[in-house]
């Protein structure tokens, strides 16, 4: 401590030199007095500077013993934890094997639940009890219960297990049931209304005298749009007007799809519609047919009593037949008549003169048979057509798309066929008549002939 007061004097001494030199009235005394005042000062800063240093060294022991305490609490805590945690998984393994021998058969059964519950389902989904029996406000609906005991990894409870118990066994038995109860329907017009319902099982329901159809994502009975026609519209009245006894009743097997498949079916005049120009030309055919066929059978019909008529009157012939007109002429002529040659030609002339009035329209028919087919062609080479033209209009193969061209292809062709077919036998039932009365044409111009020709040997 000497040494280096010693030097802060020497120092300040040579800094003062200069001041000596300036003012020589400066004494020794005062030079000692100021390096004894420098390090006074120099001193207390040192000193300063290590109670600073100390109470920092201090301050970092005591963090640092405080994060040695909280690294020995935190490994404590993993080393709890950790054994805590091994414990654990071995009380865990031990409830597993625990939970399987409780269980035993009852996997098996858990197994065939959510089958069964997955199988009822779908068809509780489609089921038109579900209007009958809503679920209870706040309570799941049946499907859902079924659909989340399919999907369960557990084991349902008993309240679960009771309850798909219960609506499968209802189910199951108003199945089997005809029961009438009071539900909203939807009209055609859109509107919801309450009305009575006529249920026959889960497979048909009836209301105001018409057919309903059960919409699963509203949970609605609605009233279809097409219904059966007339006859099956008085069956559905029926139903619902019925107190007691047995009464017809019409009944779907698929819950609504067949119903719905017959009710879209086409009726006559829709059909033609369907088969548009070429559908329309070939009604008209055969209509044209029928009215030529109609015409035909009741000069045939009024020929043929006619002739009858005659027959029994050989002696008196009448020109309102073709009998008669035969007779009359092989006795126009009594001259010629004697001749067996020219009584021959003359009986040919008058039947052959007979034979295009008994034979009219037949032609016309066989030409018609032929052309219903071959417009039926028309039809459907046409449809196929609108067919191959929505294929490349729409670039798919999309059935909807496809499904007009080919039902007017279909129609057509069916319509082709339909009047040809008819018009064939009514060709041929013509046939036979005309060729009835002309056989008795020719027998009895050869019985004349026969009878001239003993007249003559005689």
């Amino acid at each position: 401590m000497n040494l280096r007061g010693l030097v802060l004097g020497i120092a300040a001494l040579c800094v003062m030199l200069p001041a000596v030199g300036a003012s020589a009235a400066v004494s020794m005394g005062e030079l000692q007095r100021q390096a004894q005042q420098m390090r006074e000062r120099e001193a207390k800063i040192w000193t300063q500077r290590e109670a600073e240093q100390r109470e920092e060294m201090a301050k970092q022991e005591k963090l640092a013993g405080d994060a040695l305490a909280r690294r020995s609490r935190a490994e404590a805590r993993s080393n709890a934890l950790s054994a805590e945690f091994d414990q654990n998984s071995g009380r865990i393994e031990e409830m597993r094997e625990l939970l399987r021998q409780y269980q035993g058969n009852l996997g098996e059964l858990f197994g065939v639940t959510r089958q069964v519950a997955g199988d009822s389902a779908t068809v509780l989904n489609t089921s038109m009890l579900s209007v009958q029996f809503p679920a209870a406000e706040g309570e799941e609906s049946r499907e859902e219960l079924m659909r989340r005991i399919a999907a369960a990894k557990t084991l349902p409870s008993f309240a679960e297990l009771e309850r798909m118990w219960f609506e499968l066994h209802r189910e199951m038995t108003e199945s089997g049931k005809v029961a009438r109860f009071t539900a909203n329907v939807k009209q055609v017009d859109g509107t919801i209304a309450p009305a009575e319902v006529v249920r026959v099982g889960p497979f048909t329901a009836v209301s105001d005298g018409k057919y309903l159809s059960f919409d699963a994502s509203q949970d609605l009975l609605s009233v279809m749009p097409r219904q059966l026609g007339p006859r099956r519209a008085a069956i559905a009245e029926d139903l619902q007007e019925a107190t007691e006894g047995h009464v017809k009743a019409v009944v779907d097997p698929s819950r609504g799809a067949l119903l719905g498949m017959v009710s879209e079916r086409p009726n006559f005049i829709e059909r033609i519609q369907h088969g548009e120009v070429v559908g329309y030309v070939i009604v008209v055919v055969g209509i044209l047919g029928v009215v030529n066929a109609l015409g035909q059978y009741i000069y045939l019909f009024i020929t043929r009593a006619s002739v009858a008529a005659q027959l029994r009157n050989l002696s008196n012939p009448n020109k309102n037949n073709p009998l008669g007109r035969v007779l009359l002429a092989f006795r126009a002529d009594g001259k010629e008549a004697w001749s067996p040659e020219v009584a021959e030609l003359r009986l040919s002339e008058a039947v052959l003169r007979e034979v295009p009035r008994l034979q009219r329209f037949q032609s016309f028919l066989r030409l018609l048979v032929a052309a219903g087919p071959l417009l039926g062609l028309v039809g459907t080479v046409v449809g196929m057509i609108i067919t191959f033209h929505a294929i490349t209009a729409s670039g798919s193969s999309d059935p909807k798309l496809m499904a007009h061209g080919i039902g007017q292809a279909m129609i057509a062709t069916v319509l082709g066929l339909g009047i040809a077919i008819p018009l064939l036998f009514i060709n041929q039932g013509l046939s036979a008549l005309s060729n009835g009365i002309t056989q008795i044409l020719d027998e009895q111009s050869q019985v004349l002939l026969a009878d001239q020709l003993l007249k003559r040997e005689s």
